[in-house]
């Protein structure tokens, strides 16, 4: 049995000297001092051996477990030390060297074309009007010419929150809302930027969008006025020579009431996949104010009218950059939002 214990110490000392890993050491600690390791198995044998040999062999036995712990303690924090010298020259940082620039963040997409549209009616002597994103039922349809159960109410599915309240569909609330405050006084030159809700959901449409609407109350106000407002609008958007037509179309709280549509930004109105090949993009709706809604407002349509539009900005963004899918805007990817 001592032979045997000089054996395992013999081999015990010759791997340490060779481990170069924390995991090799760790692997010699139990297979040699372990419960289940060579010298633990060998000290069962003791009591096969008579009083004197045993207490010898004992003695021996834990002068080796003291002598090889401290062995494998050594080796463990020879290991650590270079260990650490090496990911500390790995990770060495030259204090002399020239400290990075800090990464520039930028306005998104959607921000910049807000902002423009907003300088552009500003130049023009409107003002900026802002109003709930919850918003009541009466603000949101009825007081806008579209009475509850009427099939215009389709044009705009919307997210109830209860049945007076609801995510308001368009901007033209704030119109309302803006007439009660200042009725009877004109002039009235207001633009209305801010977030819509609808539940769309597709490569040109998403349940939450930008839209910007604009309204002016005066007296004599003709289509002449929203025309050439317009007109010049779409210049200082996309170009002084961008052309521009009206269709006539339907809106409740207008009458009448046009889509717009601007030559087309990729063919110059040639004619292309973008246009369908009819040289010709929608951009937004507009038209004389409803003589309805004038009333709803607090104002004498006898005494004044008005014209009002809206546009999307997502629309006027994706006209301007050329850019074929919506869901581009809100998918955070930095490759697209770092070229604007």
């Amino acid at each position: 049995m001592r032979e045997k214990l000089k054996l395992i110490k013999k081999n015990a000392e010759e791997k340490i000297a060779a481990i170069g890993s924390l995991d090799e050491v760790n692997d010699l600690r139990v297979k040699t001092l372990g419960r289940k390791g060579e010298i633990t198995q060998l000290l069962r044998g003791l009591k096969d051996l008579n009083a004197e040999e045993r207490s010898e062999i004992g003695k021996i036995a834990n002068e080796f477990k003291v002598h090889l712990e401290q062995m494998i303690n050594q080796k463990t924090e020879e290991i650590k030390h270079c260990e650490l010298d090496s990911r500390l020259a790995r990770e060495k940082i030259d204090v002399t060297l020239p400290g990075l620039p800090p990464q520039r963040g930028g306005k998104h997409p959607l921000t910049q074309i807000t902002e423009e549209i907003r300088d552009i009616f500003t130049g023009l002597g409107f003002s900026v009007a802002e109003g709930p994103e919850i918003e009541r039922d009466y603000y949101n349809f009825e007081a806008l010419n579209i009475p509850r159960d009427h099939p215009a109410r389709d044009m705009q599915d919307s997210f109830y929150i209860s049945e007076d309240l609801l995510l308001r569909t368009h901007t033209s609330p704030v119109q309302v809302r803006t007439m009660e405050k200042t009725a009877p006084q004109i002039p009235v030159k207001i633009i209305v930027p801010g977030k819509v809700y609808r539940r769309d959901d597709d490569a040109t449409h998403s349940p939450m969008f930008q839209q910007v609407e604009g309204l002016v109350i005066d007296e004599r106000i003709t289509f002449a006025h929203l025309k050439g407002t317009l007109m010049l609008f779409a210049q200082k958007i996309f170009g002084e020579d961008v052309r521009v037509r009206y269709r006539p179309s339907f809106f409740p709280f207008t009458e009448p009431s046009a889509e717009m549509d601007i030559s087309c930004v990729m063919c110059k109105g040639k004619g292309c996949r973008v246009c369908s090949h009819t040289g010709w993009l929608e951009i937004l709706g507009a038209g004389m104010v409803n003589p309805r809604v004038l009333e709803f407002g607090g104002y004498d349509p006898e005494k004044v009218t008005g014209f009002a539009f809206g546009m999307g900005v997502e629309r006027i963004a994706m006209l301007k950059y050329g850019i074929n899918d919506l869901r581009l805007f809100f998918d955070n990817d930095k490759r697209f939002l770092n070229q604007f």
